[in-house]
C-alpha cells in the first residue's frame, strides 16, 4: 500500500478520483507502471494489486468512494497443485479483478496480412469464404457469426449516406434469433464493401444452400443441409479450422477476432490525428467488452509488433474480398 500511495503522490494523484473519465484508471495505470517502467515481476504486481484492490474495496462498502477504479471478467482461472486438484480438469471460469494481470501473458495470436491471402485464398467455397470474411471483417464471436441474420444484411449503394463504413444494430431482442455475449445489443461498424459483399452473397449465392431444407431461415449462413449451424457456433468454427489446416496457418473463429482487432488498433493508432475516436474505446465498443481493460490487452500487444505489413490490412483485406465477385 505504501508503495501505491508513493506512486499517486509522485504523478499527482489522489486515491479516491475514482471517474476520471479515462481509459485507464488509477488501479491500472499502478499496474502498467510496476510492469512496464519498474519492470517488477508479474507475481510482485498481482500481489501487491491484490492489497490494493482488497483495500478499494472495502472504501466502497464503507461509502467513502461512489465507485470501483477497476472492474471485473470472467476469466480461465487455473486449477493448483494440491490434493484432488486433477478431478477439476484444467481449469475454471470465476469472475476476477480486471486489473489482475494474468500468471502469464498470454498475448492473442492473430494472422499476419500474409496469413489472411492464405487462409481466403484456401476457402474455395464460397459460403465458407464469406463467414471467414465476416469474421475478420468484423472481430464477431463465433455464436455472433452462426446467428448473423439475413435480415441484417442491404445494399449499401441505396443508402444515401456513402461513408465507409456502414452501421448494424445486433439487437438479441429484435426476433431475429441474434446472440450476443450476455444477451447485450450493441452496434458495430463495417466497411461498405464488407455490406456489398454479404448483399451479393445473399443475393445470388445463399439461395443454393437455403433450397434444400426449403425452409426459411433467419441466419445468413446455412449448412450443407440448408439448415442455420448450432446457435454455440462450434458448427461454424469447425470449418474455419478446417480451413486453416488447408491453408498452412492455424485458424479458428475467434483468431479472425483476435486478428480484425490487432489489425484494426494498429490503423486506428498510427492515425490517430485524422481520427476523432479514442481507438481503444473504440474497439472496446465493437467487440462487446464489458470491460475496457480486456480490450488493453490489444494495446499491449500492437506496442510490442514490429511487422508494419498490419497497417495495409483494412485496405488488403477489401481488396481480397473484391474478388468474391469474380
Amino acid at each position: 500500500m505504501y508503495d501505491y500511495f508513493s506512486f499517486l503522490q509522485a504523478h499527482d494523484l489522489t486515491w479516491d478520483d475514482c471517474n476520471r473519465g479515462e481509459e485507464k484508471h488509477l488501479v491500472g495505470a499502478y499496474r502498467d507502471y510496476s510492469l512496464d517502467v519498474v519492470k517488477l515481476r508479474r507475481s510482485t504486481v498481482r500481489h501487491r494489486l491484490t492489497y490494493v484492490t482488497s483495500f478499494y474495496e472495502y472504501a466502497h462498502r464503507k461509502g467513502w468512494i461512489a465507485s470501483l477504479p477497476f472492474g471485473y471478467e470472467d476469466r480461465l482461472v487455473r486449477r493448483g497443485q494440491g490434493f484432488l486438484s486433477h478431478t477439476v480438469g484444467s481449469g475454471r471460469r470465476a469472475m476476477v479483478r480486471d486489473v489482475t494481470p494474468r500468471a502469464h501473458r498470454d498475448l492473442p495470436k492473430f494472422l499476419s496480412t500474409t496469413e489472411v491471402k492464405l487462409l481466403l485464398a484456401a476457402a474455395t467455397n464460397e459460403h465458407h469464404r464469406m463467414m471467414v470474411c465476416l469474421g475478420l471483417g468484423t472481430g464477431l464471436r463465433k455464436e455472433e457469426l452462426a446467428t448473423f441474420p439475413l435480415s441484417y444484411v442491404f445494399d449499401p449503394e441505396r443508402r444515401g449516406d456513402r461513408s465507409r463504413n456502414v452501421k448494424v444494430l445486433l439487437d438479441p431482442e429484435d426476433g431475429t434469433g441474434m446472440k450476443t455475449k450476455g444477451g447485450k445489443p450493441r452496434e458495430i461498424y463495417m466497411s461498405r464493401t464488407l455490406m456489398a459483399d454479404l448483399f451479393h452473397y445473399a443475393k445470388h449465392r445463399r439461395g443454393e444452400r437455403a433450397s434444400v431444407s426449403g425452409k426459411d431461415h433467419a441466419p445468413l449462413f446455412l449448412n450443407q443441409d440448408g439448415v442455420p449451424y448450432s446457435g454455440d457456433g462450434k458448427g461454424l468454427d469447425r470449418i474455419v479450422r478446417l480451413i486453416g489446416c488447408k491453408a498452412g496457418p492455424k485458424a479458428w473463429t475467434h483468431k479472425l477476432r483476435h486478428t480484425y482487432a490487432t489489425h484494426t488498433l494498429v490503423t486506428l493508432q498510427r492515425n490517430r490525428t485524422t481520427n476523432k475516436i479514442e481507438p481503444v474505446v473504440f474497439l472496446q465498443r465493437q467487440l462487446g467488452h464489458a470491460s475496457v481493460q480486456t480490450t488493453m490487452v490489444y494495446l499491449h500487444l500492437i506496442n510490442e509488433l514490429a511487422d508494419d505489413a498490419v497497417l495495409a490490412y483494412d485496405d488488403e483485406l477489401h481488396e481480397m474480398a473484391d474478388g468474391l465477385h469474380g
